[in-house]
């Protein structure tokens, strides 16, 4: 069985890109920072897990998905190889999302967000759906048919 869960934050938007052809397929790679448990002298550490998403969730992730985001993901393993421009043979693991969401509130985010300034302007196109008072996110109107879960 091959199955990762992970829980992190997007160490920056996620890049996004089309197949090519009649029926281009979304294709998004981000990057998780997943905190270590154990650490070492006291200092915090953390895994960067290469993320990789297909069709309607790479499209998800490309249109909701901003740096400092905190998401779940399940998915599974996938290592590959490649020769680069060099000769030299290059050893790849990433992790083929299956499931992705959101483990924080908007608020929540925007106040890691203010703690931790970008180097570059933050994104207006973050929708803002709100929060409800139990601390769950409102879900904006229209937005069923996007969601790559049911």
């Amino acid at each position: 069985m091959n199955k990762v869960i992970l829980m992190g934050r997007l160490t920056r938007d996620p890049e996004v890109r089309y197949s090519a052809g009649e029926n281009a397929l979304a294709i998004a790679r981000y990057t998780l920072a997943v905190d270590r448990r154990f650490r070492r002298d006291g200092e915090a550490s953390a895994d960067f897990i290469p993320c990789i998403a297909f069709g309607r969730a790479a499209e998800f992730a490309e249109k909701y998905f901003r740096q400092g985001l905190k998401i779940a993901v399940t998915g599974r393993i996938q290592t590959g190889s490649y020769t680069n421009r060099e000769g030299q043979k290059v050893y790849t693991t990433e992790v083929v999302v299956e499931d992705q969401e959101f483990v924080e509130s908007k608020a929540a985010s925007d106040n890691y967000a203010a703690s931790h300034p970008r180097t570059s302007a933050p994104e207006a196109s973050m929708p803002n759906p709100g929060t409800a008072a139990e601390g769950f996110m409102n879900i904006p109107d229209g937005i069923d048919e996007e969601l790559p879960f049911n």
